[in-house]
């Protein structure tokens, strides 16, 4: 008889039991709604109402006991900064045990949601044929807009490369006329004479006389 025996084995060791618990706990407060099976949900509620408890505290020893039990930073602050300070009137009670009234493939288990109390996570909402129908409008839209844009972009990119080839096509035709009108005004000017030197030297031998 299991008599004052609490806790489920879960067909597991002892060590893969407490991960398995932190996993779900850390999940649970960083989604605040998570899908699991009936059994493990009850046993993660445990904890994670313990751990809520440690929040609600706030202490240094409060955070380093919950530390242990989640496997993320990020969560633990989450845990301390805004769901303690969220229940901190409620006595208890901070989670809900959603039956979903449905088995899971494969080994037939109750499926269950673990979720906090007062959360913040809307749960998801099943596709319609509508909005699949929709979706997919959608879809196509995004993608005609997308390809409408390339080809706008690709008839630019054309129509600046063609306008570059204009260009360098006029200015190489006008090139040649400016070349041939530099060497005209060259020839039209009178070439400039240097004086004589003998002259000169003529001039000065007479001042010495």
């Amino acid at each position: 008889m299991r008599h004052n025996t609490s806790g489920r084995k879960l067909n597991r060791t002892a060590s893969h039991r407490k991960m398995m618990y932190r996993n779900l706990v850390t999940a649970l407060f960083e989604h605040e709604r998570i899908q699991t099976t009936v059994v493990k949900a009850k046993e993660a509620r445990s904890l994670a109402e313990r751990l809520i408890t440690y929040a609600k505290r706030g202490d240094l020893h409060a955070r380093r006991m919950a530390a242990r039990r989640l496997n993320d930073p990020a969560v633990l602050k989450k845990l301390f900064e805004d769901i303690g300070p969220r229940y901190a009137e409620r006595p208890g009670g901070y989670t809900r045990i959603m039956r979903m009234g449905g088995t899971r493939r494969g080994d037939n288990a109750e499926l269950a949601i673990l979720e906090l109390v007062d959360s913040t996570a809307r749960p998801k909402s099943l596709d319609t044929e509508k909005r699949k129908r929709a979706r997919k409008i959608l879809k196509a839209e995004e993608k005609a807009e997308a390809k409408q844009a390339l080809e706008e972009v690709a008839a630019e990119q054309q129509a600046a490369e063609d306008t570059v080839e204009e260009t360098v096509d006029e200015t190489a035709e006008a090139a040649p006329e400016v070349e041939t009108t530099e060497d005209e005004t060259l020839a039209g000017e009178p070439e400039a004479t240097e004086p004589e030197a003998s002259d000169d030297a003529d001039d000065e031998d007479t001042e010495k006389k």
